[in-house]
């Protein structure tokens, strides 16, 4: 009989270039699901260039061919950088997407900062309204965040490192959430708010496929995210 972890395929965004096929990073099962990081950050400012040069480089090739045309050595070549410098900052083409998340995610928590503290008032749902507008073009000017947000839905650590973003975003919704919600649960609040993150950023997918209305699936998604957001402020303050 064959074993649960022998017949478990292998995830593919765990082996390394070909020519260093090792594991990123390390786990208890080297099997499992993890984080996937960059193997180091440049500290110097010429460095720093160099990682910057390879991920704009990255957001480009993605956008123009997709994932599964998606190589190393073409970012490499776009950037003008040796291969041989791209492998020494990511052990494969899975942890650059993972870093191109990253950025995007980080985006979105640096412009909340902005609004922190603008929920609630009387016009919170005006306010709704903004964010996902601003959202919603951020997806329909920049195509490489869905490109991005696609890639990360491919394999269980790419899954798994896009969640931690996922969460981290989540966080801080869910403190500007906490005047809206007065009396729920912390441990509430924060489900809500990945909720919503999920919600909103499977919508906004779904709002750029072909075929689709953009305008009429972003107005569903404000729908849904005030309907559901009345019915947790009136149950907290009435709990």
């Amino acid at each position: 009989m064959t074993s649960s972890r022998a017949s478990r395929r292998a995830d593919p965004a765990l082996v390394a270039g070909a020519a260093d096929p090792v594991l990123v990073g390390v786990a208890a099962d080297p099997d499992a699901p993890q984080e996937l990081l960059p193997r180091k950050r440049p500290t110097q400012e010429r460095s720093r260039r160099k990682f910057d040069a390879l991920l704009a480089s990255a957001r480009d090739l993605l956008t123009e061919v997709g994932f599964e045309s998606f190589t190393c050595e073409e970012v490499a070549s776009r950037a003008d950088v040796p291969i041989g410098t791209l492998y020494q900052f990511f052990a494969n083409k899975y942890v650059i997407v993972c870093e191109l998340n990253r950025q995007d995610f980080a985006s979105v928590r640096d412009e909340l900062e902005q609004f922190d503290g603008v929920i609630p008032s009387l016009d919170w749902l005006r306010f709704l309204d903004s964010f996902v507008d601003h959202l919603a073009k951020l997806w329909t000017s920049d195509p490489s965040r869905r490109e991005v947000w696609l890639a990360m839905q491919l394999t269980p650590s790419t899954r798994a490192t896009g969640k931690i973003s996922e969460k981290q975003l989540a966080e801080k919704i869910a403190t500007m959430l906490a005047p809206l919600t007065p009396r729920t649960l912390r441990d509430r609040r924060i489900m809500m708010a990945e909720v919503l993150v999920h919600v909103v950023y499977s919508m906004l997918n779904f709002s750029v496929q072909d075929g689709q209305s953009h305008s009429d699936a972003v107005a569903e998604l404000k729908r849904l995210m005030a309907a559901y957001l009345l019915v947790a402020e009136k149950e907290s303050r009435t709990s």
